[in-house]
């Protein structure tokens, strides 16, 4: 299992894990993957703490960070996180705000104290997200950004190349690859609407041979419902240079994963996952639950785009680690549709191990295929 992307990066196995843990990060990255790092929950004075610490517990291997930087975003040209952030409050109509209150009140979750509230900016802006990103750019350790939406501008671009670092850019569409692919992204992450966070509208079976075509020689990680060997044996196959998964990695026992969320985790089948711009006001991929019913209702109101829905959800999203069990129905839980194979806590190194393994036990059998 050893591609272009390996030498590139200086790993052994072409499996990118994409996680908020920073102990899943340096597990995954010492176990001979390479460990991703979503900065977008972290303020840069967070951020820094996290990546101090992986540079000291990734020994000589690398890891990446994965930044938000939004094709397109109300208030994009703002450049004042401060200014940014008041303007879009102030958009927010009010009963969008009584109506998610109304859900957390029937959840028994109470407002949190003033000197603990987040900002429901997050990274999700490139106000937000620079500051994140010349972080990241000061850690030697570093080897690879990552942006989750849309492409960067080009000054981002340039600024990542400028200090030998590799970009990637996830893609859920043809048009969207080539866009990134001519901006001089150097990989193209390609997820299929199976995938959880923010997807398309295509499977990933359909959308990974359209991409890595279309794009060729740019390399490209296959995304969406990677699960098993047997599916990065399949994504090889069909011209990727290695995959890109997050779902496999938030019940792992390094992850610091909510309680109530691993159990939701745990007990989500593959059919219990929806698109959903509840939260983030973007399609995107996570467990469905009482927050996504209510706001897809006829007689609700209708999400606000980004990232002006995170203003009105981040409460919601914040009130899962704070009341655990009231928060279950109103939880944010991003993942996957291969969610369904996360049925036990195993360390991140074992995952790794079997998903080596099983692809390893897949090509084998192609092979014993190949010669009848």
């Amino acid at each position: 299992m050893h591609t272009e992307i390996c030498d590139r990066l200086g790993i052994e196995f072409p499996i990118f894990a994409f996680t908020h843990c920073r102990d899943v990060v340096a597990a995954v990255s010492n176990a001979g993957g390479f460990g991703v790092l979503g900065a977008i929950g972290f303020s840069p004075e967070e951020l820094k703490v996290e990546l101090d610490w992986l540079d000291d517990h990734v020994g000589d291997n690398g890891y990446g960070v994965d930044i938000v930087i939004p094709g397109k975003y109300e208030g994009m040209g703002e450049m004042d996180p401060v200014k940014l952030e008041a303007q879009l409050q102030s958009m927010v109509p009010e009963d969008h705000r009584r109506f998610a209150r109304r859900l957390l009140d029937e959840h028994d979750i109470p407002a949190p104290p003033a000197d603990e509230a987040r900002s429901g900016m997050m990274g999700w802006t490139e106000a937000t997200a620079k500051p994140l990103l010349e972080c990241a750019l000061a850690h030697p350790k570093v080897k690879l950004i990552a942006n989750a939406l849309g492409t960067p501008p080009a000054d981002v671009i340039k600024e990542v190349h400028d200090h030998g670092l590799l970009f990637a850019a996830l893609a859920g569409s043809v048009k969207h690859a080539k866009r990134h692919a001519e901006a001089g992204i150097d990989i193209v992450i390609c997820q299929g609407t199976e995938g959880g966070g923010h997807t398309g509208e295509i499977g990933s079976i359909v959308l990974w041979p359209e991409v890595i075509e279309a794009i060729a020689p740019t390399p490209v990680l296959a995304a969406g419902g990677v699960g098993t060997g047997r599916q990065i044996a399949a994504a090889l196959a069909m011209g990727a240079q290695g995959v890109w998964g997050g779902t496999l990695w938030l019940t792992v026992e390094e992850a610091d994963t909510a309680p109530g969320q691993i159990e939701s985790y745990l007990a989500a089948s593959s059919a219990d996952t929806i698109r959903s711009r509840s939260y983030t006001g973007k399609p995107c991929r996570m467990l469905k639950n009482d927050w996504t019913d209510a706001w897809e209702r006829e007689d609700t109101p209708d999400p606000l785009p980004m990232p002006m829905q995170m203003l009105v959800a981040i409460e919601a999203v914040g009130a899962a680690r704070r009341y655990p069990e009231q928060s279950k129905g109103i939880a944010f839980n991003p993942c996957g549709q291969v969610i369904g194979r996360a049925t036990q806590v195993k360390k991140a190194k074992d995952v790794v191990r079997e998903l080596v393994e099983d692809y390893i036990e897949a090509v084998d059998r192609l092979t014993e295929l190949a010669k009848v």
